[in-house]
């Protein structure tokens, strides 16, 4: 079969369907734990893994960030250096892309339509799970491209997830949370030891916060093992320069801060194994991480989309995550920086909606929906839900069969406001409202087409 853009799109189709994904399906028909099939594969592939010097990142919240910001600090101190993420927003090969300098570019799609052409039949035979087939097409093409280094994000939890068929040099485990919890276990010690499981003899392990609950399995699983240190105990060099780049850093939420602390241990770390000492450039590094979104073609955290109206999109799905969105969307109100909330919000069902409720903006107005997968809780569900949870009494809140439509009414909304909203205390300018899109990936996922 000849590449052609219509058959590289209908090839990527078949793909999703006939091995299912978690963005299509639940985690019950796509999620297939276990190294097996993955170690089968990349030895029919010729050990693609083996050829690359590797970063793996696991957590609960907090992994796409860190592994982004990595991934633009050794890029602009002079690392080729590739990124595995998931799942994508927008486009499929999202998934898989290499920063050189300041620019990135996505896996090609003659590649990716020559990979899966190639090796559908061991798909078949095998029995492969999507994630198993785009983490070898990834592997593969890292290795293809000869890339200097290459920060790998786990899909779900660690120990059996597909990607840790890796011998990194550094492991990093961001923060732990309950999320995931029929696949990673109902603890935070239970959580913390699937992604414990990433930790490699002799590779030194990084934890990006300490927890009582969760330091004990760590420093168990590390012991006699590998080097452990947790990042929120130690101090990192450039760590006098956090609030410089803070200001800076085109990513802007609040929980950054965390994420940061975490990539500047890595660093230090990092900086003394052979082929990464070019991370001793402290201005480069800076340089990277400030211009990360750029850099790397971040996408959904705390991401601007306009600013007429005002609209912000972030991904964070779990009570860990959105407490800190629904705290700075607060604080946005509070520094008038916006006269309003308008809340565009969708919820996958497996996800901890009660855990959710408490933490949303009281004075804000909702717009609850639901994205095409079959894993979202429909919008007239979070609705009655929300509802209960304030007593009956619901005034300013709505629901939309879908984000698209969701979008629009907030939009709508928004603009209704503008023509009531305040002035700044500290400038005679009108105050807009705020829309923030968020909830879920897959939310956000079908928002962003809408703003570009």
């Amino acid at each position: 079969m000849e590449f052609s853009q219509s058959a590289y799109g209908r090839l990527v189709e078949e793909i999703f369907l006939r091995f299912p994904s978690v963005q299509k399906t639940d985690f019950a028909k796509a999620y297939k734990p276990g190294l097996e099939g993955m170690e089968a594969f990349c030895e029919a592939l010729g050990h693609p893994e083996r050829a690359f010097r590797s970063i793996h990142v696991a957590g609960t919240n907090g992994k796409g960030s860190v592994a982004s910001l990595l991934t633009s600090a050794l890029a602009s101190a002079g690392l080729r250096t590739a990124l595995y993420t998931s799942p994508h927003l927008v486009d499929f090969r999202e998934r898989a892309r290499i920063v050189s300098g300041d620019t990135f570019s996505l896996i090609p799609q003659e590649y990716v339509f020559d990979f899966l052409t190639t090796w559908e039949p061991y798909f078949m035979e095998h029995g492969l799970s999507f994630f198993e087939i785009t983490t070898g097409l990834a592997f593969k093409w890292f290795a293809d491209e000869k890339v200097d280094a290459a920060v790998i994000e786990t899909g779900l939890g660690g120990r059996l997830d597909s990607t840790n068929v890796i011998t990194p040099e550094l492991s990093v485990v961001t923060t732990i949370g309950l999320d995931h919890c029929a696949q990673l276990g109902n603890t935070l010690a239970a959580i913390a030891g699937e992604k414990a499981g990433i930790f490699k003899p002799g590779v030194p392990a990084l934890v990006g916060e300490s927890n009582p609950e969760t330091e004990p399995v760590f420093d168990d699983k590390a012991w006699m093992m590998c080097p452990l240190i947790y990042a929120d105990k130690v101090r990192p060099s450039l760590w006098h320069l956090r609030q410089d780049i803070l200001r800076k850093m085109d990513l802007q939420a609040d929980v950054q801060e965390k994420n940061l602390r975490t990539v500047l241990a890595a660093i230090d770390i990092l900086k003394e194994i052979p082929g990464f000492k070019v991370l001793s450039d402290a201005e480069r590094v800076r340089e990277g991480i400030v211009d990360t979104a750029r850099r790397t073609g971040f996408h959904g955290r705390w991401e601007r989309l306009s600013d007429l109206p005002f609209v912000i999109a972030d991904i964070g799905h779990n009570p860990q995550a959105l407490r800190y969105n629904f705290d700075q969307l607060r604080r946005y109100v509070d520094e008038g920086r916006c006269s309003s909330l308008i809340i565009v919000y969708g919820v996958m069902a497996d996800k901890d909606l009660d855990g959710i409720l408490p933490l949303m903006p009281t004075d804000a107005t909702y717009i609850f929906t639901a994205p095409q997968t079959s894993r979202a809780l429909p919008a007239e569900d979070i609705l009655k839900r929300f509802t209960a949870f304030r007593g009956g009494q619901a005034i300013r809140a709505y629901s939309a069969p879908t984000v698209r439509q969701a979008v629009q009414m907030a939009l709508q909304l928004a603009q209704t406001l503008s023509g009531q909203t305040s002035r700044s205390a500290s400038a005679d300018k009108p105050v807009p409202p705020l829309v923030f899109i968020g909830g879920s990936a897959f939310v956000v996922a079908e928002a962003l087409p809408l703003f570009r």
